[in-house]
């Protein structure tokens, strides 16, 4: 069965559409792709162009039952040609080095796949090739009747300058953390369940070859370090400051040296140092919305939930929300099936949950040993001991750094 959106006569474009989804990031693009492959018409609102949604630098590790799901939905063929397979990582603690092999504990391996490459292949799929309506540049989105059967979306259009309404069937609001959608959100309907780990990351892109063949974890008492590949000519570092702390206080020896001392170990190979193109500082918090749905408005991705790249989930709560969520519209739009949409808030939540708990563990391990509390910091190294020491406790956590413990 073909949805299809109607207009008005001798209109450029239709002024109504059975889902209009704003935010054209990896959760918003995954679920027009879910409705375009089931022939319903659906509308994308961006208010980035599209080379800047292209070029924007995120998250990088996709976890296998992601890519499986993209597969299935037919948007995984340039992933799976160009993603490097990581099947262990490394924890640097002590003046030591330790691998821990995952892949050999549980059968399943990640994906290291920029977000932006991932975000460039699901608009190519969704505008050029299903033929997705997708609007680049739009300002001042506003949402209306969310509660009725007749919800609306209206912003500014870039060329003409005047405001455009568009009249919907559903909203899917994949717009971020500081989206107009969470915003929509009426507060006596809504609870926000809030976490602050009182630390920073100092956010690096290196222009320099990984100085490791995996993912590397530094524990030390400056400070965690971390070490990502994000190709063979850029790698990602991550280093432990103070909360919203100014980049402009890391100048490139003190970045290179800090690395060098926190990700430092017996046998480790030096760092292959270069030009700092991205300088960034994140602070380390958490939140989540609940119920992620109102009226015709369902959230997906940061809009719902914001994980801090502490356990690298982000991305990946973003793609199972899709997912849910485009299966859910289909079948309620197709079908006149809507208990995937009257169940879709509580089946997020629950990996939302589940992720948010392992993040939170995994902090006090990576900024224990710098908290200037001797019992943080002796508790988190018993945490690492024992990945290495049991194998009940090594199989358990590599489910949860796999996201294979909520299925998918």
């Amino acid at each position: 069965m073909t949805v299809s959106a109607s207009g008005d006569a001798g209109s450029p474009a239709p002024h109504r559409f059975p889902v209009v989804v704003v935010g054209a990031g990896p959760a918003g693009l995954t679920v027009g792709n879910i409705l375009r492959a089931a022939g319903v018409d659906c509308l994308v609102l961006e208010t980035g162009s599209r080379a800047a949604v292209e070029r924007r630098p995120r998250a990088g590790v996709v976890e296998e039952w992601a890519v499986r799901g993209l597969e299935r939905r037919g948007l995984a063929r340039v992933l799976l040609g160009r993603a490097q397979r990581h099947t262990e990582c490394e924890f640097r603690f002590g003046g030591e080095r330790h691998r821990f092999r995952y892949t050999e504990l549980t059968g399943h391996h990640h994906f290291v796949y920029p977000q932006q490459f991932l975000v460039t292949d699901l608009v190519r799929e969704y505008a050029d090739v299903r033929g997705g309506e997708i609007r680049f540049g739009v300002r001042d989105v506003r949402l209306h009747g969310l509660d009725t059967d007749r919800p609306s979306v209206s912003y500014l259009c870039p060329d003409s300058g005047g405001r455009r309404v568009v009249h919907a069937g559903f909203i899917a609001g994949c717009d971020g953390a500081h989206g107009v959608t969470r915003a929509a959100l009426p507060p006596a309907r809504t609870r926000v369940a809030r976490f602050d780990y009182g630390v920073g990351w100092l956010a690096l892109l290196a222009e320099a070859p990984p100085s490791c063949d995996c993912v590397v974890f530094g524990t030390h008492p400056r400070g965690f370090a971390g070490h990502m590949q994000r190709g063979p000519d850029v790698t990602r570092y991550y280093l432990q400051c103070p909360p919203g702390d100014d980049p402009e206080n890391w100048p490139h020896e003190r970045v290179w040296a800090e690395l060098r001392e926190r990700l430092g170990a017996a046998g480790a190979p030096p760092l292959n140092e270069g030009r700092l193109i991205e300088k960034r500082v994140l602070d380390m918090r958490n939140h989540v919305v609940e119920p992620m749905a109102y009226g015709r408005l369902f959230l997906a991705g940061d809009a719902a939930h914001l994980t801090a790249p502490i356990a690298a989930k982000g991305m990946n709560l973003a793609l199972h929300d899709a997912f849910l969520l485009g299966d859910a519209l289909v079948a309620r739009l197709t079908e006149g099936d809507g208990r995937g949409l009257s169940g879709y808030s509580a089946a997020c939540l629950a990996r939302v949950w589940d992720y948010q708990e392992f993040s939170q563990w995994l902090s006090e391990v990576y900024h224990g040993p710098a908290s200037a509390d001797p019992y943080r910091a002796g508790t988190a190294l018993a945490r690492l001991r024992r990945l290495f020491d049991s194998p009940v406790a090594a199989a358990a956590f590599a489910e949860q750094y796999l996201g294979t413990t909520t299925g998918g």
